[in-house]
């Protein structure tokens, strides 16, 4: 897949680090194999580059495989010397990057390159919630090593890469032309993918990644300096928050949100941010999308879907494993209603109140419009111990939307009326006042402060500030199970 117009293994890693920083570890490692004539072939460090360097001073490791050496194919040294590299990066608890370009298993190596990747596999068990896990796909990763993506924590893809554990035409009743299931477009939007875009795309977007993320899960969260002033008004908050994304690029300092998964499950925004110098997490529903002339390009029903839910509960385990901060904001009427929901949205709604709940990171809750019913109690809520919760004016808690609960509780008494409609309003607007206003959920407890929308950004940094040291009991158990 590798050609003269894309950059080698070395350049790969060079353009993601800091100048002249890296150093290889490994150089001399050759393939032990001599079945098939293997012996005869050229393979210098057997096709992976592996070492460590820094990127904006902060110690990494990583791998680059060489798609001009055995097409960059997996075989025993190949992944010995990978698993070398996850050794040293448990041990100064330093985040792993994987470049990936390879045809996958190296045959010739049969067993031995079989028990390689399960090594690689093992290996990222061990790391799973201690180091952030990176992977880009560069060229081919296809059968097992799209399993070894799916293993790290973010995954990006070039553009013109193909990611598949079947290839295609080898997708029963599919074929390339049909539908390029190993596309970058294709596996973003299935949420198999964090980022897409070119080389240098890439190697900017892992740069600023691993420059939020803390080094590891006993990481000191710390408080940089910035010039951002935590005072700062956010008069565009309401117009903005149908778009999330944006709303949040306001509450961030200097404007910068990092969206995680954007082309996955749109309803839900997840991302990082940060605040007062201190990364966030941020969790958010979302109703529309908007062109670069701030016309409406999407629009989204406000219920909480099956994917939306595993795309947020994915992304809140990852903070909550590096004491990542949670932000949510919230605007969710129910659950999506349709056929194919149903088949899981249960599943997928208990997987995401679980992780709010399970998370013992500080938690920050911000009712933005209408929220009603189980969704509601599932983002993020009071109950299930969010720590501060926040409400704007205009917002509303509730079982159900006021004109749907009328039409439920005074059903006699609106088809009775002379005037339907306007007995109708009446008893919803009674409804709406009695169980549903913003003023009725802080008066029992279930709101801290209903806050003026430019208000938003000092709210949210004051909160984290003074939720830094929280700690909590649990009950002792090996872990959850839902």
């Amino acid at each position: 897949m590798s050609n003269s117009n894309k950059m080698s293994a070395m350049d790969r890693i060079t353009s993601i680090l800091d100048d002249n920083s890296f150093v290889e570890i490994g150089a001399g490692v050759s393939a032990r194999a001599t079945n098939f004539n293997l012996q005869e072939k050229a393979a210098p460090s057997d096709g992976v580059i592996t070492g460590y360097g820094v990127i904006n001073g902060s110690l990494v490791y990583i791998y680059s495989q060489d798609a001009a050496v055995l097409n960059g194919s997996i075989g025993e040294m190949h992944a010995k010397k990978i698993a070398r590299i996850y050794d040293l990066a448990l041990k100064m608890g330093a985040p792993v990057i994987g470049l990936i370009d390879s045809t996958g298993l190296r045959l010739q190596e049969g067993t031995d390159a079989l028990n390689g990747f399960g090594s690689i596999y093992a290996k990222q068990n061990l790391a799973s919630g201690v180091i952030p896990q990176i992977t880009a796909v560069y060229g081919k990763c296809g059968g097992g090593l799209a399993v070894l993506t799916a293993m790290s924590d973010f995954t990006f893809m070039e553009d013109d890469a193909k990611l598949f554990v079947n290839s295609p035409n080898a997708v029963d009743g599919n074929f390339e032309g049909k539908l390029d299931t190993a596309s970058a477009q294709f596996q973003a939007e299935n949420g198999n993918v964090d980022f897409t875009g070119d080389e240098e795309t890439i190697a900017n977007a892992i740069r600023q990644l691993v420059s939020i993320l803390p080094a590891n899960n006993d990481d000191e969260a710390e408080y940089l300096d910035s010039q951002d002033d935590l005072n700062r008004e956010t008069p565009d908050m309401e117009a903005e928050i149908a778009d999330p994304a944006l709303a949040l690029e306001d509450i961030a300092d200097d404007g910068l949100f990092l969206e995680i998964k954007s082309e996955f499950a749109k309803e839900m925004v997840v991302g990082f941010l940060k605040v007062n110098g201190a990364t966030i997490g941020a969790v958010a529903n979302r109703a529309a999308t908007f062109d670069e002339e701030g016309n409406k390009a999407e629009e989204f029903a406000p219920v909480l879907t099956v994917d939306g839910a595993y795309k947020a509960e994915s992304f809140i385990k990852f903070c909550d494993a590096f004491e990542i901060p949670i932000l949510s904001l919230t605007s969710v009427e129910g659950f999506c209603s349709c056929e194919r929901a149903e088949r899981a949205i249960a599943k997928a709604a208990a997987k995401l109140a679980f992780a709010f709940a399970d998370a013992s990171v500080p938690k920050v809750n911000i009712i933005t419009g209408k929220s009603f019913g189980s969704a509601y109690t599932i983002m993020n809520s009071q109950a299930l111990g969010c720590d501060l919760t926040y409400a704007w004016p205009s917002a509303s808690i509730g079982m159900m939307d006021a004109t749907a609960a009328a039409k439920i509780m005074y059903a006699d008494e609106i088809d009775s009326a002379a005037d339907v409609q306007e007995k109708l309003r009446e008893k919803a607007s009674e409804y709406a006042a009695l169980q549903s206003g913003i003023e009725q959920a802080a008066a029992r407890g279930y709101v801290d402060t209903i806050i003026d929308p430019a208000d938003t950004r000092k709210y949210v940094a004051a909160a984290f500030e003074m939720l830094y040291s929280k700690a909590e009991d649990r009950p002792l158990k090996k872990h959850g199970t839902v």
